[in-house]
């Protein structure tokens, strides 16, 4: 078969120990509202599998352009992991317009006295050369955002007012 995509082992890997609650950071991820705060960028979310998981860095480009248009949740845990599809930057045509996705997934799991440990590996890297370009890109694009989210304090934004607790004191979403 022509042009057959050779899926890697390659994948990149971030950690980041924040001190925050898993509620915080599983709203930052999940939520209108949160990931708006720390992508900076209007965005579209619907936690269901398949919901859309689009986040418009460039609302002034052209639709499809404008971020990860078409990424879709592909499963969640709530408050211990979401993954979802991954696009590219617009400049990579050859990989932004593959019907092929790479995927990500973030794990939380609370390590210390309100401290939590967020775990981010993005994988399912074809061989190429714009694959290589596309990963090398997300390296470092991924150290920015775990850094971001390091910075995004709870008391910057009251997650508390989108969740409600069950019977046992769990907190749960309102949706």
């Amino acid at each position: 078969m022509k042009n057959k995509l050779v899926i890697t082992d390659r994948k990149i890997h971030k950690v980041s120990v924040v001190n925050q609650s898993i509620e915080h950071l599983w709203w930052l991820w999940t939520t209108h509202e949160g990931l708006r705060k720390l992508f900076g960028a209007d965005n579209r979310v619907e936690l269901e599998p398949f919901g859309a998981f689009e986040i418009y860095f460039n609302e002034n480009e052209a639709s499809g352009n404008q971020g990860s248009e078409s990424c879709q949740i592909l499963s969640y845990l709530p408050y211990e992991m979401l993954s979802f599809t991954w696009n590219a930057p617009p400049y990579n045509t050859v990989v932004r317009n593959h019907a092929y996705k790479t995927w990500v997934v973030v794990k939380f799991k609370e390590v210390n006295n309100g401290y939590t440990a967020v775990t981010l590996t993005h994988l399912g890297w074809p061989a190429g050369e714009a694959w290589d370009e596309a990963l090398t890109y997300f390296e470092k694009t991924w150290g920015t955002v775990m850094k971001r989210m390091e910075t995004i304090s709870a008391d910057t934004v009251d997650p508390s007012s989108f969740f409600i607790k069950d019977q046992d004191g769990k907190m749960i979403a309102i949706t």
